[in-house]
């Protein structure tokens, strides 16, 4: 405190900070940058372990053996599917009461913002069938959820087929002490966010629907099952939900668990684990393995009918059967048998599952990165924000000549007066505008579809994607001459305070969304933080325009369009990577109205306009 308190010494810290300020922030952004990928390197990870003692050891003994019938249910279904056109929903209902289920059906209907020409759907209207398995050594209270989407044409028919055979295979047992229900949602999202609205009593995303006729107890876990083949090579783990939440760790857990005892080949991001972590190509699977994660995380959208259960406060997991070119095969027995495994231990729940981790990344299956291990990766990146918003040697003249006391005399609170005021109408004009811009941004193109379509031969959802990117780069050209709307030129003291604004607004942006979506937060950090900290009206203007905008948050997503599909193994031509990012942009959109996603809102009502601050501080005349 007193290195604080003594106006030498603390004009001393000063002084040291502002010729020091460059290095130190050159030296934080290498650091944060070499931290996070050495996060994948297998001593600076943790091992994974069961945290909940109910759930910590996988001593039962799986009897399931009905896959045969499982995959004629299966068969059976997708007929009755092919001649239905849809969700064979009287022979599904017929099914489950056979089995000994209470059988209930749920009706939705959504009408979309605008075409998803993706699913080739805009009217979207279905029906929900679930069946209930009673407990009957419990009062009731707590369900377990196992669901199967009905999707179109040939996929998903063995999920559904094996999730009536478990069914008929559960209600034989009786050591069942939660409801267990069977869930085969129509228009997969959809259907699933129609289905736990109407559990839940809510109705958050506008959609109609029929309420429940059958409720169970307070849902604790649920799984997804996705499986389209007779026999798979290995089973893939799917966490990533809405708005880039994830479910408790131990979950997770339990599924590898099951597997390594089982014998099933398990997966997640599609990508087996390795075990030569010490050579550079393990390393390089490591973290091939985390930044799929980190970019999946980072879009905010689900990744499957687990990822609407989170918002509820449930965890789940999709599970999905891959069929390659190994030749290590199971059969869906076998993964009849892990299911029963897992729900068994499910049961054994006394409580929430809480004591394992939320907040994590996974380079492999039995490795884990916690948020202590990865937050100080951020934290060095925002820590360079902090630099430059106090350290900087305009920002500290601002500072010093802002926090002056004006006890003195009248000249003094002349001076600071004078020096102050220019700057306050130079920021706010500029401000206002450029949240106008990103508030155009968020709403204009739903609103303008209709009249785009009349006057362009386009598409309703080539208009929205259009009018986006228009609005877009309209911003470019828009703010940075605002601040010549208040007098003929912008004054010196006036880009400074607007430099100081924007730089402490990005921190407190970036720190709230790394709360929420670390992936999201650092990926955006990644790319803002070097703009913010050095963007001046004294560099040259047109290579340091040429790397804003290639830095900017449109940029951003095309380049994380491209680095997706080269992690994937699958890289994509600049034509093919152009019209993935455009389908980025409209199930953005689609994901913001029919889900809840925040990416899109926080991108054009927050991102964007702060973005456009650092660009009208690098045009200020």
């Amino acid at each position: 405190m007193g290195l604080l308190s003594d106006p030498n010494r603390r004009r001393a810290l000063t002084n040291l900070l502002t010729r020091l300020n460059t290095p130190l922030c050159l030296v934080c952004y290498v650091a944060g940058v070499a931290w996070f990928m050495g996060l994948a390197f297998e001593p600076f990870t943790l091992r994974t372990y069961m945290s909940e003692n109910a759930m910590g050891s996988t001593m039962v003994e799986e009897k399931f053996g009905a896959g045969e019938r499982a995959l004629a249910a299966g068969r059976e279904f997708s007929a009755h599917k092919k001649k239905a056109g849809g969700m064979p929903v009287d022979w599904l209902v017929k099914a489950m009461q056979s089995r000994g289920l209470e059988v209930f059906t749920q009706s939705f209907s959504r009408t979309l913002p605008f075409p998803d020409e993706n699913k080739e759907r805009y009217m979207v209207r279905g029906t929900n069938v679930y069946g209930i398995l009673r407990a009957p050594r419990a009062p009731r209270t707590e369900a377990l959820v196992l669901s199967a989407p009905c999707s179109p044409g040939s996929s998903n028919n063995q999920a559904v087929g094996l999730l009536l055979g478990l069914a008929q295979y559960f209600r034989g047992q009786i050591y069942w002490a939660k409801d267990i229900i069977f869930l085969v949602n129509e228009h997969d999202l959809i259907g699933m966010q129609a289905w736990l609205e109407g559990y839940h009593h809510t109705n958050t995303t506008g959609m109609s629907w029929t309420p429940l006729q059958g409720r169970a107890g307070s849902i604790q876990a649920a799984l997804s099952l996705e499986l389209s083949t007779d026999v798979i090579t290995s089973l893939d783990l799917v966490l990533e939900g809405l708005n880039g939440q994830l479910p408790n760790l131990d979950l997770a857990n339990l599924f590898y668990a099951f597997c390594q005892k089982i014998g099933v080949l398990c997966t997640i991001q599609g990508k087996l684990q390795r075990n030569d972590w010490d050579t550079a190509s393990g390393y390089n699977h490591a973290v091939q393995t985390m930044l799929l994660m980190v970019l999946k995380q980072a879009s905010g959208r689900p990744w499957g009918d687990h990822g609407l259960f989170l918002r509820y406060h449930i965890e789940a997991a999709s599970m999905r059967g891959i069929n390659s070119f190994r030749q290590y095969k199971t059969d869906a027995t076998t993964v009849g048998r892990l299911l029963e495994g897992m729900f068994r231990k499910l049961n054994n729940l006394l409580e929430r599952l809480h004591q394992s981790y939320f907040f994590y990344l996974l380079p492999s299956l039995s490795r884990f990165v916690s948020i202590g291990y990865y937050m100080p990766a951020f934290s060095l990146l925002a820590l360079i924000l902090l630099l430059r918003s106090l350290t900087s040697a305009h920002a500290l003249d601002l500072w010093v000549q802002l926090g002056t006391p004006a006890a003195g005399t009248e000249d003094g609170l002349a001076e600071v007066e004078q020096v102050s005021s220019p700057g306050v109408l130079s920021v706010l004009t500029p401000v206002v505008i450029s949240h106008l811009t990103g508030v155009a941004l968020y709403t204009l193109p739903i609103l303008s579809q209709d009249m785009a379509v009349e006057h362009f031969p386009v598409s309703e959802t080539e208009a929205v994607v259009l009018t986006a990117i228009a609005i877009y780069t309209a911003g470019l050209a828009l703010p940075h001459n605002t601040h010549r709307v208040l007098s003929g030129e912008g004054t010196e003291q006036g880009w400074r305070v607007l430099k100081l604004v924007a730089v402490l607004y990005l921190a407190v942006l970036l720190g709230c969304t790394a709360l929420i979506n670390f992936s999201l937060g650092f990926i955006l950090a990644l790319t803002l933080v070097p703009v913010a900290a050095f963007v001046t009206p004294h560099v040259p203007r047109v290579l340091c325009a040429v790397i804003m905008v290639l830095l900017s948050p449109g940029c951003t997503l095309l380049l994380c369009v491209f680095v997706y599909q080269e992690l994937q193994e699958a890289p994509v031509s600049l034509l093919e990577g152009w019209n993935l990012f455009l389908s980025a942009i409209s199930q953005g959109i689609l994901d913001h109205s029919l889900y809840g996603s925040l990416l899109y809102p926080l991108l054009s009502l927050l991102i964007y306009p702060c973005w456009l601050l650092l660009w009208n501080i690098l045009f200020w005349k």
